[in-house]
């Protein structure tokens, strides 16, 4: 189980969960519907369509969240459609998962970028993700869905 550690001095919860905001969490389902209000009468913007994409959540209302994608893109999405399973999408190609956390470590792999992975332990400057059977730490800075300052283990 990941436990979740950042500053929260005056950080703002959301009024329905009482839970951070912003925060992260990922589409739980093969497809979800974006919408420009929080309600099924508002019309659908785009539809996601990577099971397991990272979203962050900005806001809530009702059984509706507010999400953005790493482009900054976003709309309201049903919270049956949302996972507080941690993922992460790969913004550096070809990047080095490597046995240890350190730069000099030995390379286990490498994942492209846009590869959507589960995000594991972080220390304040590498995190270890694991995707397609192959895991390894990586720097924070190369990820999109984990904060800078967040620490898991």
């Amino acid at each position: 189980m990941a436990t979740l550690s950042a500053p929260l001095h005056g950080a703002e919860r959301g009024q329905v969960t009482n839970l951070p905001l912003p925060r992260y969490v990922s589409l739980k389902a093969a497809e979800g519907n974006v919408r420009r209000g929080p309600s099924l009468s508002h019309r659908v913007d785009w539809v996601y369509t990577r099971r397991g994409m990272p979203l962050q959540i900005t806001a809530e209302y009702g059984h509706w969240r507010r999400v953005q994608d790493r482009d900054g893109a976003g709309g309201w999405m049903h919270y049956s459609l949302l996972s507080g399973v941690r993922t992460v999408i790969v913004d550096e190609d070809m990047l080095p998962l490597r046995r240890q956390p350190d730069a000099n470590a030995q390379v286990l792999a490498q994942a492209e970028r846009g590869v959507i992975a589960r995000l594991g332990e972080c220390r304040p400057d590498w995190c270890r993700i694991a995707a397609e059977r192959q895991s390894g730490w990586v720097p924070k800075a190369a990820l999109w869905g984990v904060d800078p300052g967040e620490t898991r283990e």
